[in-house]
């Protein structure tokens, strides 16, 4: 075993009493757009860790990522639970990128001049 497993595992442990009150705190919403991408990160790292050998800090990672997945299920902003959220963030994801480049030609630089506002000197 190599010391820097135990050292991943520290941080995920740390991590994961640190969402606890996240979870706990039934009038919790925390933006999909933050938890998801963080369940995602904590299900790879897991993946990682575990095809590179360190087990310990692969159960930390996935423990995280379990405490992220329950986050986006029953701490989201919106009135349904459980995880069509993730489905929800990714079709409202998806809208979104379709609609990014009509946006952006339709939006007019604007200056400060037009804003109203100088730049301040740094």
């Amino acid at each position: 075993m190599m010391w820097q497993d135990l050292v991943f595992l520290a941080g995920s442990a740390l991590s994961i009493v640190f969402l606890a009150p996240t979870i706990r705190n039934s009038t919790a919403r925390i933006p999909l757009g933050s938890s998801v991408p963080s369940m995602t990160i904590g299900t790879v790292y897991a993946v990682t860790y575990g095809t590179l050998g360190m087990t310990f800090s692969a159960v930390g990672s996935l423990g995280v990522a379990i405490m992220w997945a329950l986050i986006v299920s029953y701490r989201a902003p919106r009135p349904e639970t459980g995880p069509q959220n993730v489905r929800y963030f990714v079709a409202d994801l998806f809208e979104r990128a379709q609609r990014l480049p009509a946006s952006i030609l339709e939006d007019e630089p604007t200056t400060s001049a037009q804003s109203g506002h100088e730049q301040s000197a740094d």
